[in-house]
């Protein structure tokens, strides 16, 4: 009787512990278990209790067959349920560590888009204003070069296209940056794209990559959509990311099937680069 009370005692404050890991189906159905364990137990221990007694007044009934049988049985079920509870809290362990380290690695990524965007909206630097003349000492009219009026957008654009065509990559983002920063609605597209051809001749496919998918978004269904698709397909290859580029030519082809013949031609010349199917 000794035994069987210390043998249920100590399992009681086994399943203690193990019940804070109940969190899946397996863990409910190993406590589904335990209880069952327990409700025998008692049973045996009742079933014990109400034994007659034998002769004598220091002498403890003897235990019977049957019931050395099922606490046998017992213990065997215990040791079963202790491995898998070691178990359980080996794969919730795994799972923890699992899950800190894509919070971890979501965190990193979210910081860097946040720094690419902060860098790609940050306005070019203005030029410094002209000194004021002199009050005291006038120069003649024809001495002084006129002021040169602001440059508009269409001019900043005209300019930044012709910078990226001599390949002088730094002027050409510097005007693209100066529409973006002017907000002129009818420019933004071409200045995103300008932005990004001239990002993409610095080989900085990331943030090329960023400044195609913003000129797209701003014109889904626009005439310079295709191009900004192809551009981002090309960002993605330079990124080794082929499986992204060929899904962004994927949508092209969906979404413009009848495309003028030299964006078809780049379109097929990015997918071979990809190694799209």
């Amino acid at each position: 009787m000794r035994v069987a009370a210390t043998f249920f005692l100590g399992f009681t404050l086994l399943a203690g512990p193990a019940a804070a890991q109940m969190e899946s189906r397996e863990g409910i159905a190993l406590q589904n278990q335990i209880l069952q364990l327990r409700q025998e137990m008692e049973q045996a221990l009742r079933g014990r209790g109400a034994a007659p007694p034998m002769a004598g007044p220091s002498m403890a009934p003897p235990m019977t067959g049957s019931a050395n049988d099922l606490v046998a049985r017992l213990l065997d079920r215990v040791n079963v349920l202790e491995e898998e509870v070691r178990r359980l809290r080996g794969r919730t362990d795994v799972l923890e560590n699992q899950n800190t380290r894509l919070r971890e690695d979501l965190e990193k990524l979210q910081g860097d888009m946040e720094f690419r965007f902060s860098q790609q909206g940050a306005p070019a630097a203005a030029p410094p204003a002209a000194a004021p003349a002199r009050p005291s000492a006038p120069a003649p009219a024809a001495a002084e070069p006129a002021a040169r009026p602001p440059r508009t957008p269409e001019r900043a654009l005209q300019e930044g296209q012709t910078a990226l065509a001599r390949r002088d990559f730094q002027t050409a983002e510097a005007a693209a940056r100066e529409v973006i920063a002017s907000r002129a609605a009818p420019q933004q597209v071409s200045a995103q794209l300008l932005l990004a051809d001239a990002l993409s001749g610095r080989r900085d496919h990331a943030n090329a990559a960023i400044a195609y998918n913003e000129a797209y978004v701003r014109a889904r269904t626009g005439p310079r959509a295709p191009e900004a698709l192809i551009g981002l397909a090309n960002s993605f290859t330079s990124l080794n990311s082929r499986r992204e580029a060929c899904d962004t030519l994927n949508d092209l082809r969906s979404q413009f099937p009848n495309l003028r013949p030299p964006l078809s031609e780049q379109a097929a010349a990015a997918r071979q680069r990809a190694g799209c199917r």
